[in-house]
């Protein structure tokens, strides 16, 4: 069945907004059971990472900035959408098609490639003729929390965005194995802003723990501000010495 077009810009509109909402509820659920579960449920249990308090409406103005950012989210999500329609991208249907093989490479290829891209990117937002404008408003967390996690001026989130849309375009993908990309995305990113380290510290000084970002490792990107500027892994980091010492120590 061919899948209605989106000519008309109250098309794009509306599907723009459904998606939205979607965005919204994906945010305040994950960074919302994160944060009841660790700042609420086992409020005597933990211990946060940072050594000083959240500023005073730290809570209010993350979730203002999470917001704009699912728009401009929503809007790539659905340029991304009108693009499959129009037969524009690499996403295909029948996993035969590349192979059942293909399925977990095509997963750990877009994470590499967007890996690359977010760590160049980010270490390009701490220049300081585009720090202020575009990277300040995530800084502004210094002890961040699970609403941190989509955080970011506009402009940091068109530039974040970007890069899914053209992943799209040019490495094959099973709509699954994008769905799957896309929770990892979200999840990983409230891990990762918790202030909260969950991983047990044999995982974390393990081989495979020390290719993984966790609350730890982004912990210091923020205390320290020019170190640790991956997104999942931490290759790039160790490969360009910007790894924080309190990590290698």
């Amino acid at each position: 069945m061919q899948l209605p077009e989106l000519i008309s810009p109250i098309d794009f509109l509306q599907f723009t907004l459904i998606l939205f909402l979607a965005l919204l509820f994906r945010y305040f659920a994950s960074a919302g059971l994160f944060y009841w579960y660790f700042y609420k449920h086992k409020k005597t249990n933990y211990q946060p990472l940072s050594k000083i308090p959240q500023q005073a409406n730290q809570t209010k103005k993350e979730i203002w900035y999470s917001i704009q950012s699912s728009f401009v989210f929503a809007i790539a999500g659905t340029f991304s959408y009108w693009l499959f329609q129009q037969g524009h991208t690499a996403i295909y249907i029948q996993p035969e098609q590349y192979g059942w093989w293909y399925i977990p490479v095509s997963f750990l290829l877009y994470a590499i490639i967007h890996e690359t891209y977010y760590y160049w990117a980010h270490r390009a937002m701490h220049h300081p003729s585009l720090y202020k404008t575009v990277h300040k408003a995530h800084h502004n967390s210094i002890a961040p929390s699970p609403w941190t996690a989509f955080s970011f001026h506009p402009w940091e989130a068109f530039i974040e965005s970007i890069i899914l849309p053209l992943l799209l375009l040019l490495v094959p993908i099973h709509p699954i194995v994008l769905g799957c990309y896309l929770l990892l995305m979200t999840v990983s990113s409230v891990i990762n802003h918790l202030d909260i380290e969950i991983y047990p510290l044999w995982l974390q000084q393990s081989f495979i723990g020390k290719l993984f970002i966790g609350a730890t490792h982004h912990h210091y990107h923020h205390e320290e501000f020019n170190t640790n500027y991956g997104l999942y892994f931490t290759f790039w980091d160790k490969w360009m010495n910007t790894e924080s010492r309190k990590m290698i120590d």
